[in-house]
């Protein structure tokens, strides 16, 4: 649904040249046209507007002087740097470029007809007059010479078995004699020059001959290969015309056809049968067609006419109209009429072999005219609903015209059509608001016609006299308007913009080369049916401008030149103005590259325009955000773009800076992000539907699609929420498929005050209960549908510590039952239901209430209606049994009937209930449904004679504390329970707490066994005093005790209960002495005046405490060290790979920027390659497997790959030992002293000293600052996309564990702790 929109128009009206050009060429390396005329050769440059070189054929004499020579053929051929020449007297003239020299490199005879080189430039075709054809190399070597009119159909000749002959066809109401009849060919018109047409096919694989037969005096189009041999010849094609031309894309070769009641361009195969054709906008006999030519890329085929009878004065009118096609209809989009004039009729055209839709004419007086097109999509600007979304289609003398907003019509087909006078050139919506519906097409006999479509809303259909309701109606023409501007040039006029209903702002040529005019045309005040509008005011402006760009919304005209410049059109004024385009600290802004499409839209505050390059390139100002961009539109406070990767973006204008849109194009959109949507391959935006969520793209083949962009959704569903429209949000979300959380999750505070509105907008159970059922815990604002960031932030939720679901279903349920709970009831039903913890119970309730009290209305819920509900929400077998719950037996067997159950299964278990007494009646109902807590609550009210189940209920269920509860602590039941729970607790090995139980209920004689089991020996003994036991049996207890306390490494409390209670201070000492409580046994000794102890006992066991201490901190000392060394050299090795892998780059080694001193994965190839694959394998075993290999992982062993983790988990032990030892050294050099072994405490003091300062040296060198960083990922400026995967990849596979993490940290030693004894040296 695209038009072709004028963009630039060079005019070079003063070349001056002998003769009347006849062919020419465009020079692809400098821009410039090579003319050949009767005289001379021509070379002119459009953008100068004069005549580059110039060298004459007449000089010698490749051309008479009397100027009856003809120019058949030129063609520009840049490898060569030369212009090849064919004139008609047969001679080939090669005008070398540098040199300015000819030469004749060949010569025919019998003259040429006509010359055509193919597209690689490799060889050359020549037709002569003889009715041959030669090929030719480039170096113009003869190849082949052939004759054209040959009787053979050529190697492709069709083979058939006799089904598609003629004869054998069914001819209808014609008879049998419509298989014998010939087809009589008529000859070609006398208009016709008769000569050859040659066109090659754009791979240069094939070429086509058209030829006028020298039988039949018709044509005939012949296709040779590339080695001239024929393939096909056309079937007899009666009326076929001069004009031929082979589309470049290879698929079809145009012509044109004379029908005895149209005339057609019809479409040929290569095979030579015709394939499709379109008719052009005149009648039988009132044009011919001179030329059909295709623009380069295929995509438009250009028609050069003439009229047959002369004009007005007595000169033929001449034509080029531009056609394209979409979906199978051709489409008339340009059309120049260039008048009767003699001079000013075309003399040559041709497309430009570089830009697709360039296009030089020369005219007879040569006028040379170089028009550029671009492709736009002329669509309706407002934003607001009244907008239908119009978009129009030019199709020759008709506008096409869809209104989105009602309906998608694919084209051809449309909404309505617009018939005017003379065919369109240009189409402009109003933009003035509320106007936007209103159109104006400018025609190419340089009228603007303005239709509008009335005061009646689009939004509300009319019924029409057959009950057919319209929902678009057709515009009515309202006014026509001539231009006061020098209109005898085609397109003098090419850009048009509506600002308001009596001001049109336009484009024309200005009066230099490369000078613009803008005109501020403005309407009359008088009412007549035709006008002219009035040039209000004029700004020349410096350069071709090839854009015009209008934002209603804040009034800003923008212009774009041909080389990119940006101008700011100031046309409010008196007297307009052009400036150039600034941003906010007062830079100049321009477009890198020329814009075929641009936008105004206001990002981060300011207004910018935004461009799309024909290379895809998307620019924003002066800076490039994408480079893959097929088209975009700006809507609202979106930018929706299409990619050649097949997706629809939606970008927030309101919430991204332009390099937050730059980043955004260039990631990766993530799985909830709205953003983005994959779209058919080649898709393109038409419009979108203002305040609505609906966008059209256009697939290539020309049919449309509506997609409803989950940004656009989104962005709607808000502006409705925070409009309170809840059921517009409602209709969208269940269409669409949105999650209804999000109409509580956008802002719940506005919801719970508006829950009445919401109820009376949706008025539907049906939607309701489904807002019910679909409501869960999840906030849809920051998972499904995440806010734009400058949303404001959420209000928070009434209520404190309350969930979603069942603050929803509250606040509903208490409006529907004071609004109307007999309408409301099933929904009441579903708001208990779907609380996180179903009332069923409830509901269940309201149902038999329902039954005992049935509603005396109308279109009330019956009982039957609402359980049949429940049953649809709830399982069957769950709600019976919460029926059975609520010990109500009328509701139980309501239920029961509802259900699929056979009587058989229920009838004799509620029989047996009703029989039983009321408290064991609910406590068999409770433990049928396994609610044993209540079944004990029960239970315990049935008397005594059935504490005995109550006991054997509370040991199966474990409901010791429970039981407690229910019964009075001086009852024998509590008692019996306190007995059971002890027992449990003894044999889950809580002995402690089942003595505490047994102690208090009186059973002292077990409590003192429970405490003497776990050695709480406090308990102990306080219970066996309250016994009492006797002297002995207390002194034996206490021995006892104290045995299993030394045996805990108890040796000062063993030590208080030998003193106190055994009476015995020499074994009390001994343990003291043996748990290196110096201090404590010393006390002892003195005590009880033992002093035979200290040199028996004391001084032994201090030497040798000595010097346990100190081979122990030796070893300790050895191995620290050991390891140390050992892991710098595991460290150093390791960085020596880790630089040999660098220097590699290998592609086995991808991880090698990650080795450090911790990283301790590598590659099977290097380091450790035995344990590091037998370490993958192991991770998907068992978990006794896991922790083997988590022990392996931590082995000293040298040479495995995690050598330098267990260095440091070992490292980190002693660490920790020897610091742990610094209260126990002390202890001891205190003891040394006192008996003066100095000397011993001496060296104790110092070997100790060492070790710590050893310790304290090495930390830092073991653990230094980067152990830690190595850990992270690696990113950073230097960086590569492969390193930082790499990393992320090795931090995925290190999985460092919670005691990697510790040893990867350095330990912290108590330096706090004083342990040195200053006497000491």
């Amino acid at each position: 649904m695209r038009n072709l929109k004028p963009l630039k128009c060079l005019r070079c009206l003063d070349l001056q040249s002998p003769g009347s050009p006849q062919c020419f060429s465009v020079r692809t390396d400098t821009g410039t046209v090579l003319v050949a005329s009767e005289f001379s050769l021509t070379e002119y440059d459009p953008r100068a507007g004069q005549v580059v070189n110039e060298v004459s054929l007449t000089a010698e004499d490749y051309l008479p002087e009397d100027g009856s020579g003809v120019v058949v053929g030129i063609q520009d051929l840049p490898d060569q740097e030369s212009v090849c020449i064919a004139t008609g007297s047969g001679d080939v003239i090669l005008y070398n470029l540098n040199t300015n020299q000819l030469e004749c490199v060949g010569s025919v005879e019998s003259g040429l007809t006509g010359m055509s080189w193919s597209p690689d430039q490799e060889l050359v075709t020549l037709s002569t007059g003889q009715e041959t054809i030669i090929m030719m190399t480039k170096d113009f070597e003869p190849i082949t010479e052939v004759e054209i009119h040959q009787e053979d159909f050529g190697e492709g000749k069709f083979i058939t078995v006799g089904w598609g002959k003629k004869e054998t066809q069914f001819h209808g109401s014609e008879g049998k004699q419509a298989a014998q009849r010939k087809t009589t060919v008529q000859p070609v018109m006398s208009w016709d020059d008769r000569r050859q047409r040659i066109t090659w096919r754009g791979d240069g694989q094939l070429f086509a001959v058209s030829a006028v037969c020298p039988h039949t005096g018709a044509r005939k189009v012949r296709v040779w290969n590339r080695e001239c041999v024929l393939q096909a010849t056309s079937e007899a094609i009666n009326g076929l015309e001069q004009a031929l031309c082979w589309k470049p894309s290879g698929s079809l070769i145009a012509s044109t056809q004379r029908h005895p009641n149209k005339h057609s361009v019809v479409f040929m195969e290569k095979n030579g049968l015709l394939h499709g054709d379109f008719t052009l906008p005149f009648g039988k006999e009132q044009a011919k067609v001179k030329e059909l030519l295709w623009n380069s890329d295929s995509t438009v085929l250009a028609v050069w006419l003439e009229d047959l009878s002369p004009g007005e004065d007595s000169q033929p009118n001449t034509y080029i109209q531009l056609w394209t096609v979409g979906n199978y209809h051709w489409y008339l989009k340009q059309s120049l009429h260039f008048g009767s004039g003699p001079l000013r009729a075309p003399a040559c055209v041709c497309w430009d072999p570089e830009k697709p839709l360039r296009l030089h004419v020369l005219t007879k007086g040569w006028a040379g005219y170089t028009y550029d097109w671009g492709w736009s999509t002329e669509r309706s600007p407002g934003d607001d609903s009244r907008d239908n979304a119009c978009v129009a289609v030019i199709d020759g003398d008709k506008v096409l015209v869809t209104t989105f907003r009602q309906c998608v019509v694919p084209p051809p087909m449309c909404a309505y059509e617009l018939q005017l006078p003379s065919p369109v050139n240009l189409v402009t919506f109003c933009s003035e608001a509320l106007k936007t519906n209103e159109l104006a097409a400018f025609t190419a006999d340089g009228r603007i016609f303005v239709f509008n479509q009335g005061n009646r809303d689009e939004t509300k259909p009319v019924a029409g006299p057959t009950g057919f309701k319209m929902i678009s109606e057709t515009p009515t023409l309202q006014k026509t308007y001539r231009v006061e501007v020098n209109g005898e040039e085609p397109l003098f006029l090419r850009l048009l913009l509506w600002l308001k209903e009596s001001l049109f702002l336009a484009v024309s040529c200005g009066e230099d080369l490369n000078h613009s005019w803008l005109l501020m045309l403005s309407a009359p005040e008088s009412q007549s049916p035709e006008s002219t509008l009035q040039i209000r005011s004029k700004v020349l402006v410096e350069g071709h401008v090839i854009s015009l760009c209008h934002r209603p919304v804040s009034g800003t005209v923008a212009l774009q030149l041909e080389d990119g410049q940006i101008r700011k059109l100031f046309w409010e004024s008196s007297e307009p103005t052009v400036r150039q385009w600034r941003n906010h600290s007062g830079c100049s802004i321009n477009f890198p590259q020329p814009c075929v499409q641009t936008g105004l839209c206001t990002i981060s505050g300011e207004e910018h325009l935004i461009g799309l390059t024909d290379r895809s390139h998307l620019y924003i100002g002066d800076t490039e955000v994408a480079s893959n961009i097929s088209s975009f539109v700006v809507y609202d406070d979106f930018l929706l773009l299409t990619t050649h990767s097949h997706t629809c973006r939606c970008l927030s204008l309101s919430t991204l800076s332009v390099k937050g849109l730059q980043t955004a194009l260039e990631s990766d959109a993530g799985q909830n992000d709205e953003t983005l949507r994959r779209v058919e391959r080649g898709s393109r935006i038409v419009t979108v539907v203002p305040q609505d969520t609906r966008l059209i793209l256009q697939m290539p083949r020309g049919n449309l699609e509506t997609i409803h962009h989950r940004a656009l959704v989104l962005a709607q569903l808000r502006k409705w929420l925070d409009s309170l429209k809840f059921k517009d949000v409602f209709e969208c979300m269940r269409k669409l498929r949105i999650n209804l959380n999000l109409i509580y999750d956008h802002n719940p505070k506005v919801f719970l005050e508006n829950t009445e509105l919401f109820l009376k907008q949706i008025d539907s159970i049906n939607y309701i209960n489904l807002f019910l059922t679909e409501l869960k815990e999840e906030d849809t604002t920051k998972t499904m549908y995440p806010c734009p960031s400058s949303t404001a932030s959420k209000p928070a939720t009434p209520g404190t510590g309350g969930k979603k679901v069942d603050i929803v279903c509250d606040a509903l349920r208490t409006t529907m039952e004071s609004l109307d709970p007999q309408k409301y009831c099933l929904c009441i039903l579903t708001a208990h239901v779907k609380k996180t913890t179903p009332e069923l119970e409830t509901a269940l309730q309201k149902v038999h209430e329902l039954r005992v009290n049935p509603p005396s209305e109308a279109n009330t819920v019956s009982a039957e209606e609402a359980l049949k509900y429940l049953l649809f929400l709830v399982n069957v077998n769950e709600l019976y049994e919460h029926s059975l719950g609520t010990y109500d037996f009328d509701l139980v067997l309501m239920v029961a009937e509802k259900s699929q159950k056979d009587p058989k299964e229920y009838l004799p278990f509620l029989n047996m209930l009703k029989t039983l007494e009321p408290n064991y009646q609910r406590y068999t109902i409770d433990k049928h449904l396994k609610r044993y807590k209540k079944a004990l609550h029960h239970l315990s009210k049935c008397g005594e004679e059935h504490f005995t189940e109550a006991l054997n209920l509370v040991k199966d269920q474990r409901l010791y504390s429970e039981a407690l509860e229910l019964y009075p602590a001086d009852s024998p039941q509590y008692k019996v329970l306190s007995v059971a729970y002890a027992e449990y607790l003894v044999e889950h090995q809580q002995a402690e707490q089942a003595g505490l139980l047994l102690w208090r209920c009186g059973e002292t004689a077990r409590a003192l066994q429970a405490f003497v089991s776990c050695t709480s020996w406090r308990h102990a003994l306080a219970v066996a005093t309250q016994i009492p036991l006797p002297a002995e049996e207390l002194a034996l207890l206490a021995r006892d005790l104290a045995e299993k306390l030394i045996e805990l490494r108890r040796h000062t409390e063993a030590a208080l209960l030998l003193e106190q209670y055994a009476k015995d201070c020499e074994e009390a000492i001994s343990a003291l002495i043996v748990g290196a409580a110096w201090e404590e046994a010393l006390r002892l000794v003195y005590l009880y005046n033992r002093q035979d102890i200290i040199e028996t006992n004391v001084k032994p066991a201090l030497l040798e405490a000595h010097s346990t201490q100190m081979s122990f901190l030796e070893s300790q000392k050895a191995l620290f060290t050991r390891h140390k060394n050992r892991l710098a050299v595991v460290r150093e090795m390791k960085e020596k790979a880790r630089l040999e892998l660098l220097d590699e780059d290998g592609p086995d080694c991808p991880d090698a920027e990650l080795f450090s001193e911790a990283s301790s994965v590598m590659t099977g190839s290097h380091l450790g390659s035995k344990y590091s694959r037998s370490n993958s394998r192991i991770s998907a075993r068992s978990s006794k497997n896991r922790r083997k290999a988590e022990g392996k992982k931590h082995s000293l062993k040298e040479g495995s790959p995690f050598e330098d983790v267990a260095l440091l988990h070992a490292l980190t032990q002693i660490i920790h030992v020897v610091d742990k030892m610094r209260e126990e050294v002390h202890s001891l050099l205190k003891a040394l002293v006192l008996f003066q072994y100095d000397k011993q405490a001496c060296s104790l003091q110092q070997d100790y000293s060492e070790i710590l300062q050893l310790i304290e040296t090495a930390i830092p060198e073991i653990w230094h600052e980067g152990l830690q960083q190595t850990q992270t990922p690696v990113t950073g400026p230097n960086s590569t996309a492969n390193s930082i995967m790499a990393s992320f990849h090795q931090q995925r596979l290190s999985s460092v564990s919670q005691a990697d993490s510790e040893a990867l940290s350095p330990p912290k030693m108590r330096s706090s702790v004083k342990w040195k004894l200053c006497i000491l040296k």
